[in-house]
């Protein structure tokens, strides 16, 4: 009995220092991946460039950054949250820290009163005091614990409003569809603990990024149109919420003025807002931020960038790049390619998600299929 149990114990001992050996090999192999990314085929603006920010953030999705300087990033596919640390100032990461792990799709994440708020898709958690604790996060309280449960675009971008309250999107449960539950299809929102929770605007199909206008306090969105309607539509949009209880459409009408095949008959598109801009059709844009520094020229002030993550399901892909839209006041004037590169013929090495910008001016980009985060910049 006592030579089969310290049989078990070395075969237990042995297996785990192979798994040990094992997360040190991939952790050096996604590091030399990351160095090795070809981001020499990234097209930028004359006077721009592009580096590798932190090349070892698997399945890097969605960002935030804390005042102290920590930028927290959530994933879809491994269900972990990092914290990557810059903590020299010579804008590249010294540190990726796995902060959470086992997380039902942990896209979204957003920082306030020093606390890190991480949705996953039926909750939203809270890790309280999480930048003196890194190395031994705390246990998260559960805020809201209420959300629909559906996975199909169930995955979640969520931020602080100007308000002060939450914002949560509730994508729909399917391509196309009505629901009886008016929270899908929508932008939600909650007080920061979790109560009040209300429905803000309808008609969204997926929204996985959004941002207020630094001076008319405005939401703005993208939202992805639905799919199997053929290669070119329907768009996938730019929207603008002025007030609380607009709808945009979904599932009538796209676009602004493609009524759905199915849906269609039911509502015309005149009883919606239409989008501040169509956008590409199957471009799957995500993340969005209006750009706030002062490193970009002038005419990049409080403009718009938007991470288009690519096609999936078209005949030749589109996407797989970081866009910018260009606004006079509140009105759109101008949406061109910004970053592009990650797409190469028909077959792409990265996939940008999110982006933000950073208090020296700098742009990051996440790409969840190269686990990288890139730092474009403006050498003037």
């Amino acid at each position: 009995m006592t030579s089969r149990l310290n049989a078990r114990r070395t075969a237990v001992a042995a297996a785990a220092a192979l798994a040990a050996a094992a997360a040190l090999w991939m952790g050096g192999a996604e590091r030399a991946a990351g160095a090795a990314l070809p981001l020499d085929r990234i097209r930028l603006p004359e006077g721009f460039s592009i580096a590798l920010y932190a090349g070892n953030v698997p399945n890097a999705r969605s960002m935030t950054l804390s005042p102290g300087g920590t930028l927290f990033v959530g994933s879809r596919e491994n269900g972990r949250v990092y914290a990557v640390l810059d903590r020299n100032s010579d804008h590249r990461a010294d540190e990726v820290v796995t902060i959470a792990s086992g997380l039902n799709m942990p896209n979204g994440v957003a920082f306030r009163d020093g606390a890190l708020y991480v949705a996953e898709i039926s909750r939203i958690l809270r890790f309280d005091g999480i930048e003196e604790r890194l190395a031994s996060p705390p246990k998260p309280a559960v805020v809201h614990d209420d959300l629909p449960s559906e996975p199909h675009h169930g995955w979640k971008f969520i931020a602080f409003g100007p308000d002060g309250w939450l914002y949560v999107p509730v994508g729909a449960p399917c391509n196309i569809c009505e629901s009886e539950d008016p929270r899908f299809a929508s932008i939600t929102r909650m007080k920061a603990d979790g109560s009040g929770h209300e429905v803000y605007v309808h008609g969204v199909r997926n929204s996985v990024g959004f941002d207020w206008h630094p001076e008319t306090r405005a939401l703005w969105f993208t939202d992805n149109g639905r799919d199997y309607l053929g290669d070119d539509v329907p768009p996938d949009e730019l929207n603008v919420a002025t007030a609380k209880g607009q709808h945009f459409g979904y599932p009538y009408c796209h676009g602004g003025s493609l009524a759905d095949p199915e849906h269609g008959s039911k509502r015309p598109c005149s009883e919606f807002r239409p989008p501040a801009r169509k956008l590409g059709a199957h471009v799957a844009a995500l993340g969005m931020r209006f750009y706030t520094g002062r490193m970009f020229p002038a005419e990049y002030r409080h403009q718009i960038f938007i991470a288009e993550h690519g096609s999936w399901n078209r005949s030749r892909k589109v996407g797989y790049r970081v866009t910018l839209v260009r606004l006079e006041g509140d009105r759109v004037v101008g949406y061109e390619p910004f970053a592009e590169g990650w797409l190469q013929g028909q077959e792409e090495w990265g996939r940008p998600v999110d982006v933000l910008v950073m208090p020296d001016g700098a742009l990051l980009v996440s790409d969840d299929r190269a686990g990288a985060i890139y730092r474009i910049a403006y050498k003037g």
